[in-house]
């Protein structure tokens, strides 16, 4: 029998391949020249002398080696091969490990991440790792019942944010068909949480949407005081009703001002990557109001790159906090008016008090995905003549509203 001291004490002699100290039940510490112990549990199985590896000493003690004989004794006794049962131990705990929520939920990212913007794919796995895989991860994916997600998804709630639970419920619902669909797990229990969340909490950009309320707008624009260059942004963003991250990105090299026309490459537009790469560019017409204020801005930013480059001088274009400072500073609070709301007001007004302009063309005019299985696959300048006349009839619109023309306001009783 072996004592711990005869383990540290352990050496091969020299001129020897190894040394063997023999223990009890086949069990030994085998010993290297270069000062390597390892211990081995000799055995017999089918008739063959075998043996099974149990670790390395002093990592793997005396007595966790005599644990491990007499498992391995237990295993023959119920007929099995120890050497083939842990094989097959550690083939199901691999199997296991790709098998969890975390594994599964991290294959699939990998997968989708390359065809989704690098924005939604960021978001995907920082929200997932935050809140999902802290209680989920580690188990195996066909364990995640319907009640095991939603007491996750509680967590979410649980700290007021609804939306991001709701999220996290489409995101698991997709892990979930990977999963089905690469054999880890036989359904979907995401299903079975309609209802079970609470209401998803819809906020909607602030804007502008009243003709009098515009035409004020309008006019506080004409009058500030701050940069000019942010004094035209915001009167750009009122004409054009593009995206705020277009607008301030916007370069002259996309500007053909013959031809009344400014081109947002497909990159800059807010599509999946493979509307970025594919994708056609988007076409924004020109009314003379706006090409007159692109003319009074060529002397300031003409020869950069960007016809609103950032106020540091860093070489970029404008900060997406620019636009809401100087909407705040003309009074109006985040509750009243948004950079984005100038895309809601236009989308309203246009609908509601420019008579004749169908509802595709304004849909077009914003840059929105079609709806039907062809999605994209229509060519979005089929209506270029409609957009013109409608960008050149909105430009008179707020024209008018700038002078205080056409608003009837109504007097109380």
């Amino acid at each position: 029998m072996l004592t711990d001291a005869d383990c540290r004490n352990a050496i091969c002699p020299e001129g020897k391949p190894r040394a063997r100290l023999a223990d009890a039940g086949g069990l030994y510490l085998e010993v290297t020249p270069n000062g390597a112990r390892r211990w081995f549990v000799k055995y017999r199985f089918g008739g063959k002398e075998k043996r099974l590896a149990v670790g390395n000493y002093p990592g793997v003690s005396l007595k966790d080696a005599r644990k491990a004989r007499d498992e391995a004794r237990k295993t023959r006794e119920r007929g099995a091969d120890p050497v083939q049962a842990r094989q097959i131990e550690r083939a199901t705990a691999s199997t296991n490990s790709a098998t969890t929520f975390e594994a599964v939920a991290r294959e699939f990212h990998h997968t989708k991440a390359g065809g989704w913007s690098t924005s939604y794919a960021e978001k995907w796995l920082r929200l997932v790792e935050k809140d999902l895989f802290p209680w989920l991860g580690t188990l195996p994916l066909a364990d995640v019942s319907a009640p095991v997600l939603l007491a996750a998804l509680r967590r979410t709630e649980a700290r007021g944010a609804h939306n991001t639970a709701h999220e996290l419920r489409q995101y698991a619902g997709q892990v979930f068909r990977y999963g089905v669909a690469t054999g880890r797990c036989e359904r979907n229990p995401t299903a079975d949480l309609a209802g079970a969340l609470k209401p998803l909490q819809v906020k909607h950009m602030a804007a502008v949407l009243d003709p009098a309320g515009v035409g004020a707008l309008l006019r506080n624009i004409s009058g500030y005081a701050g940069h000019p260059l942010t004094r035209a942004a915001l009167a750009l963003s009122a004409l054009l009703f593009q995206r705020p991250g277009n607008i301030r990105a916007m370069e002259w090299g996309e500007l053909d001002t013959d031809a009344a026309l400014w081109t947002i490459p497909a990159a800059k537009m807010k599509r999946t990557v493979h509307g970025k790469v594919n994708g056609r560019p988007h076409l924004v017409p020109l009314a003379p109001q706006a090409l007159a204020i692109l003319e009074e801005l060529r002397p300031l930013s003409g020869r950069g790159r960007f016809v609103f480059p950032s106020l540091l001088g860093d070489g970029e274009c404008m900060s997406e906090n620019t636009i809401r400072a100087a909407l705040r500073r003309m009074g109006y609070t985040n509750d009243e008016m948004t950079a984005h709301g100038f895309r809601a007001m236009a989308r309203t007004l246009i609908g509601e008090r420019l008579p004749g302009i169908h509802q595709d063309v304004i849909e077009a005019q914003l840059a929105h995905g079609k709806a039907g299985p062809l999605g994209m696959a229509y060519d979005r300048a089929e209506y270029m003549e409609q957009r013109r006349q409608m960008m050149q009839a909105w430009a008179d619109y707020l024209d008018r509203l700038r002078a205080g023309a056409q608003v009837l306001p109504f007097k109380a009783a």
